[in-house]
């Protein structure tokens, strides 16, 4: 997903080393707003799983970008987890990342994601991305789909599936219905769009003209 530059070019790029649950927002935020100067490189989304993973997997990223020749590079990825230790390796490598414990708290803005975050503690968040790839990303690697008697186990302790829409998608309305529906919880729709996403890719850098 990297775009092709030479060495010299990309001195002026900016590499986002991002969460691949959110490339294809990050690529339409860089076409909606003309980041031509934008490169991205993902992770694999899988890592959502295993937060405990990500620092590792991201401080071996940044070593490559740099190997590569970017000088500027940004982290696309929130706290997701890892509990501060993301920051460490960002701290390491003098580079920032996105604002916020995680993308669900980004696309809502993260002020107001303050104010709802009590109320949203029995929320199960899904986003464009979780609609798109629910059953592989959900329902197989939880065995959902061979053991629906495990929902109560892994849900008992939420009150209703929100859906952060991402893009206006009926579709994917649906997906995230039949979720609640499946999961035996009430059902909320919130159009976030990208939240505050374009505006941390856009203040991230700029290449001098």
């Amino acid at each position: 997903m990297t775009g092709h530059h030479s060495q010299s070019s990309q001195t002026q790029s900016m590499l986002v080393i991002g969460c691949g649950m959110i490339a294809r927002e990050i690529l339409a935020v860089k076409q909606q707003l003309g980041l031509d100067h934008l490169d991205l490189t993902c992770l694999p989304a899988e890592l959502h799983y295993y937060p405990d993973r990500i620092p590792a997997a991201m401080d071996r990223a940044i070593e490559k970008a740099r190997a590569d020749g970017y000088r500027h590079i940004f982290v696309g990825y929130a706290d997701c987890g890892t509990g501060g230790l993301l920051d460490k390796v960002c701290a390491k490598h003098g580079v920032e990342r996105l604002a916020g414990p995680h993308c669900f708290a980004l696309y809502q803005g993260l002020a107001a994601f303050e104010t709802i975050a009590d109320g949203d503690m029995t929320a199960f968040y899904m986003t464009d991305f979780l609609c798109r790839h629910f059953e592989a990303f959900f329902l197989k690697p939880l065995g959902l789909d061979r053991h629906p008697e495990l929902i109560k186990d892994f849900f008992g302790n939420y009150e209703k599936v929100v859906y952060l829409a991402q893009t206006d998608d009926p579709a994917l309305d649906r997906v995230a219905e039949r979720a609640a529906q499946m999961l035996g919880l009430a059902y909320e729709r919130r159009a976030t769009g990208y939240g505050e996403l374009p505006e941390a890719l856009e203040t991230a850098y700029r290449p001098t003209r």
